[in-house]
């Protein structure tokens, strides 16, 4: 798995587990739970009561005395940030894996790869050239429009431009001749460590 999934799955799962907990603790309060079932609320919690508030008088007296600014900016920062977590979502939705790819020129009715498929052909296929340790292939985008991200892990010998040469005469051509719609690539190339030599 790649950072980037898994970044995008760890803020989710955070920010999930937050309103989750900030969710219940409000319901909690709402339904009286904390004296009913004699449970002790967080400490600074303000919620604990059905008649409680999240801003008291003085709280509401003293934000509205910061000028006639405060309250338009609040809501703009609040707009942009649903904003942006919209952008995120449908970004997310959009780099969805495919379910199958058609084949052909011009495609054939029926006739499909699935996208798991391709990328461990090519995985494989990449996998095995020279100078490359490691391969790593995901396939995102639309169905008619799909992108290959290959991640390619070098021997100490192996050279980028030698790697990425190979890669294009070999797996990336096999996957065009192949009948599949034109297939845009995005290759990231690492050198795998190793321990230096000692010379005697």
């Amino acid at each position: 798995m790649t950072p980037r999934p898994v970044l995008n799955r760890t803020l989710l799962a955070l920010i999930g587990l937050v309103l989750l907990g900030g969710g219940l603790l409000i319901i909690t309060a709402g339904l009286d739970l904390y004296s009913s079932h004699n449970l002790a609320p967080p400490a600074g919690w303000p919620l604990t009561t059905p008649d409680d508030i999240l801003l008291s008088s003085a709280d509401r007296v003293r934000w509205s005395s910061q000028g006639w600014w405060w309250w338009p900016a609040v809501i703009a920062a609040l707009v942009l940030i649903t904003a942006l977590a919209l952008s995120w979502l449908l970004a997310q939705l959009s780099r969805r894996h495919q379910g199958g790819i058609p084949v052909g020129s011009p495609p054939q009715e029926g006739v499909e790869l699935r996208a798991r498929t391709l990328s461990d052909a090519i995985a494989k296929e990449a996998g095995a050239l020279p100078g490359v340790q490691h391969a790593t292939v995901r396939i995102t985008g639309r169905l008619a429009h799909p992108r290959a991200h290959i991640t390619l892990s070098l021997t100490p010998q192996g050279t980028p431009e030698a790697v990425l040469h190979a890669l294009c005469k070999g797996p990336l051509r096999t996957a065009h001749q192949s009948g599949l719609p034109p297939l845009p690539t995005e290759a990231r190339l690492r050198v795998t460590p190793h321990k230096a030599r000692r010379a005697e």
